[in-house]
């Protein structure tokens, strides 16, 4: 595109291959009025720019197109589920790649404390974490994809947590099995069975083990929130709003699954063992 070629590329920038897989969820242009003069690949490249740095909107580089038309795109967007939209699709093309069904049978949820900045919005003390901010609860498929996130302020329990977070994952038409750690014991169990079918299962740590060990099925989530690391934004949580924050969730997912989607095969690439890492 010209907007890009126009430019020195940024890690953060989209390839034609990966490009060519957003536009089917990106909504028209509205109609009625004049006709956009702006590159939408260019709006995805700023806003990903953003996600990946953690720079504010301001601070956006004058190469991008205007701060404030790749806000007003990335609202609107929020807005309207097409960010949500936009990676649940993709989920569905990623999983069938590793030879699985495009929902999930299985899942593991847990949750994840970030600070907040000094920004408007809801906030509260996790007392065990010792953290003022936001509380990410989040459920993934056994491939670390998400399948639901909910944002809540830090100060509310894992257990209330996962009760929201079940419930934006109840379209989820296959899942049977969620595995949890220790924090989702008690009535959590028999609450999540018989709301919505499912079963429960706490991995807990064997109190005959000394060190670190790696729990069975838990070290899955545990990889998400390592992925969500190259994002800087996610280090502390930066948005006024919990419905921002949402999306930079789902955008983050949706970048990390453009680049699994359009990874060299096995039989064309030398360090395939590293890339499996690499996302």
């Amino acid at each position: 595109m010209a907007g890009v070629s126009a430019r020195r590329a940024y890690r953060s920038d989209l390839s034609d291959e990966q490009w060519g897989m957003v536009p089917r969820a990106l909504p028209p242009a509205p109609g009625g009025g004049r006709e956009r003069t702006v590159d939408l690949r260019e709006i995805v490249n700023a806003i990903l720019y953003r996600l990946r740095t953690g720079c504010s909107w301001e601070m956006l580089p004058h190469d991008f197109p205007p701060k404030s038309t790749v806000f007003e795109d990335f609202a609107g967007w929020r807005n309207n589920g097409t960010w949500e939209r936009l990676h649940d699709a993709l989920r569905q093309d990623v999983r069938p790649q590793n030879g699985r069904e495009a929902t999930a049978s299985a899942a593991i949820v847990d949750s994840q404390s970030a600070k907040t900045t000094q920004t408007r919005g809801q906030r509260g003390d996790d007392a065990g974490k010792k953290v003022n901010g936001r509380k990410r609860h989040l459920l993934v498929d056994t491939r670390g994809l998400l399948i639901a996130v909910v944002l809540t302020p830090a100060s509310v329990q894992d257990r209330d947590g996962a009760g929201l977070v079940f419930q934006e994952a109840r379209g989820e038409t296959r899942l049977e099995l969620i595995w949890a750690d220790g924090g989702y014991a008690g009535k959590l169990v028999a609450t999540t069975r018989e709301m919505f079918g499912w079963k429960l299962e706490i991995v807990k740590r064997s109190d005959d083990v000394q060190g670190f060990v790696v729990l069975p099925h838990r070290w899955i989530v545990e990889r998400t929130f390592g992925w969500w690391g190259r994002y800087r934004l996610f280090c502390r949580e930066d948005e006024a709003t919990i419905a921002s924050s949402r999306a930079d969730i789902h955008l983050a997912m949706t970048h990390i699954m453009l680049r699994r989607l359009t990874r060299p095969p096995k039989n064309q690439h030398p360090n395939e063992d590293l890339l499996a890492h690499i996302v």
